[in-house]
Parts: structure tokens; C-alpha cells; sequence
């Protein structure tokens, strides 16, 4: 393990830069704040399993799980910060996985019209995909992230012990996303990943160091080109339009409703974009090898109402992310009812 001295890899974007400490131990937290003025905000499951990190801090402990991203969670929360008497000086860290950093980010984003925050990813989701590009928010009923904003916290620490304590299913669960930058932007990386498995990475901490950091550089080349996603960012919400739908509507965990989701946007891209049906059969073989989901079983009916509201939505149409090759991808805006009957075509 590197010692707290590490200097961080610095990110920048249009208005700030974002200091990202790899490999780095959870004990740097106290040499860059505060005490007395950081609040850890984190979830029963993390706080279990790691105890002796929060001891001396002051923690707001929420619920786990994506059914507790919502307004109730965020109200509780601030009555925990006023409780606390935390003021414009307050520092929030999230420790914990997607839910927790897009909440906590949401929070500090709002609270006094905004205090400063940081993230300590605990999961492989959060590390490769929630806690890059700025994007905080909560669920409003069965719809994803409906509400949010995107505000870029002062720093990233990665504690690869954290992942020492990660179910084998939230193993799973961040995969989904590695596959997609791999879908979208590198299909070098695509073809290591089928020749590892979720076990070697589990193994080889060096292996999993590398592809987090890997994937990191992918979704952050992205998004400072592009940090309101007007255009080339869109390409991240590969598999998110039809998988977000089901997730809610199936309850599946994210990225098993993502691996649907890409599934079903290769057959989309195969019918309108002449995406190769064998690199279909490649991206689903790779799926089922790293234990995702890659059948439809949702309600179709309920699935597209869901979808309908989806914020990529623009009148008729729908910005639809479609793969040219594995590696490439494009943006399509598809007529809604042209999108409608492929949908029920798959």
C-alpha cells in the first residue's frame, strides 16, 4: 500500500480540477481535513464492515440500497447535518458505492447552496463509473436520477482495501459498466477482459488496480470533453436507456438491468446501424462469462412506459447510443414509435 505522502493524478475539467489519489490508504482522509468540520456520509453495510475507519469521525449512516436514493433520504440527511451544526465551512465525504456517492453529492451540493465534498469509492461501480464526471442525483419513483446536478467533488481517494470486504455480486454488478467502456471506447480492453474473469481480477490486486485506473482515464476523457453531455457524452448511456428501465421495473440490481440493456442495444444496432450479429454474440458471450444477465424477461408493456420518460426523451424522438464496431460507438435519434416496435421485436 502506497503511504499517505502519495500525490494524487490531477483531472481537470472546465472549472476545476479534481485531485484522484490511486492505491492510496483511507488514513490520507485525516491529513487533508478537518475533523471537527467533515461529516462521512456512508450506508449500514459499509459502516459494518469497516468500523475502525469512521471511529473519531462524525457519519450520517443511511439505509443501503438504490430504493433509498430518493427525497426522504436527502431530507434526513440534512436534518442530520443542522443537527450537527455543520455550517458553509462543512466538508462531506461519501464512502460507499453509487448510491452513496450520488447522494452524498447531491447533498453537499445543495446544502447552503453547496458545501465541498469528496468520495471514497467503496465498490467497482463506483470506482470505474459513479463518482467520475460530476453527475449527482436521486431517483424520483421508478424513475432514474430524474433529479440532480453535476458538481465535481475536491478529490478521490481509492482504498483498494475497501474491495477486500465487496460481495462477489457487487463484483459483478461494476463489470457491467467496465464491459461497457470497453464496448464504446477500447476494444484492446475488451479483448483482455475475455481472456481474464472476475476471479483472476479478484486474485490479482494489481490486475484490478489497473483496470479501475484504465477505465477511469476512459470515463474521464469523455466527460471533460463534453462535462454537460451535449454530445460525445451521451456515449456512456450505452445500454442505460432500455437497462434503467428495466431496473426499475424488474428491481434488478444496476449493472444486471445495464447488461440487458446492452444486449438489447447490439440487436438495435444490428437493425439500423449494421453492427455485426457475430460481435453481438461476442459482447453477450462476454456478459455470461462475467456472471451478468443478457435475456429480456421484464414486462415489455410497463418497461416502455418507464422508458418514455427517460431524460434523453426530446419530443418524438429518442437519443439511442448504437455501436459501429466493438470499441465504437455513435449517437441516433430514433423516432419513438420506430424504436417502440423494435423494442418489441427483441
Amino acid at each position: 500500500m502506497i503511504s499517505k505522502e502519495i500525490l494524487p493524478q490531477q483531472y481537470k475539467f472546465s472549472e476545476k480540477k479534481i485531485d484522484v489519489f490511486f492505491d492510496a490508504d483511507f488514513s490520507l482522509i485525516e491529513a487533508k481535513l478537518q475533523k471537527d468540520k467533515t461529516i462521512f456520509i456512508t450506508d449500514e453495510n459499509v459502516y459494518a464492515a469497516h468500523k475502525e475507519k469512521f471511529s473519531g469521525w462524525q457519519s450520517i449512516v443511511i439505509k443501503a440500497g438504490e430504493q433509498f436514493k430518493n427525497q426522504q433520504t436527502v431530507d434526513l440527511i440534512i436534518q442530520h447535518l443542522i443537527d450537527l451544526h455543520a455550517d458553509r465551512q462543512a466538508f462531506i465525504v461519501g464512502i460507499g458505492g453509487g448510491v452513496i456517492t450520488d447522494i452524498a453529492g447531491f447533498v453537499a451540493s445543495i446544502y447552503m447552496r453547496g458545501v465541498k465534498f469528496a468520495f471514497v469509492p467503496t465498490s467497482i461501480l463506483a470506482m470505474v463509473d459513479a463518482s467520475i464526471g460530476g453527475k449527482n442525483g436521486i431517483d424520483v419513483g421508478v424513475y432514474k436520477n430524474l433529479v440532480g446536478v453535476i458538481n465535481h467533488p475536491e478529490f478521490l481517494l481509492y482504498d483498494y482495501s475497501f474491495l477486500e470486504t465487496l460481495p462477489d455480486h457487487e463484483w459483478v454488478n461494476g463489470f457491467a459498466e467496465i464491459i461497457k467502456h470497453a464496448c464504446i471506447k477500447d476494444s484492446e480492453m475488451f479483448q483482455l477482459l475475455e481472456k481474464r474473469s472476475i476471479a483472476k481480477f479478484q486474485q490479482s490486486s494489481e490486475d484490478t488496480a489497473s483496470i479501475i485506473k484504465r477505465n477511469v482515464d476512459i470515463k474521464y476523457n469523455v466527460v471533460a470533453n463534453d462535462e454537460q453531455e451535449t454530445g460525445e457524452r451521451k456515449l456512456l448511456n450505452f445500454g442505460h436507456t432500455i437497462g434503467h428501465a428495466i431496473e426499475n421495473e424488474s428491481k434488478l440490481p444496476h449493472g444486471h438491468a445495464i447488461s440487458i440493456g446492452m444486449v438489447a442495444a447490439c440487436h438495435i444496432s444490428e437493425m439500423i446501424n449494421d453492427f455485426s450479429k457475430a460481435d453481438t454474440r461476442r459482447i453477450s458471450d462476454l456478459l455470461g462469462k462475467y456472471e451478468l444477465p443478457v435475456s429480456f424477461t421484464s414486462d415489455k408493456e410497463k418497461t416502455w412506459e418507464i422508458l418514455l420518460h427517460d431524460k434523453k426523451k426530446s419530443g418524438i424522438n429518442m437519443s439511442f447510443v448504437v455501436l459501429d464496431s466493438i470499441g465504437k460507438a455513435s449517437i441516433k435519434s430514433l423516432p419513438l414509435d420506430q424504436l417502440h416496435k423494435i423494442f418489441n421485436s427483441i
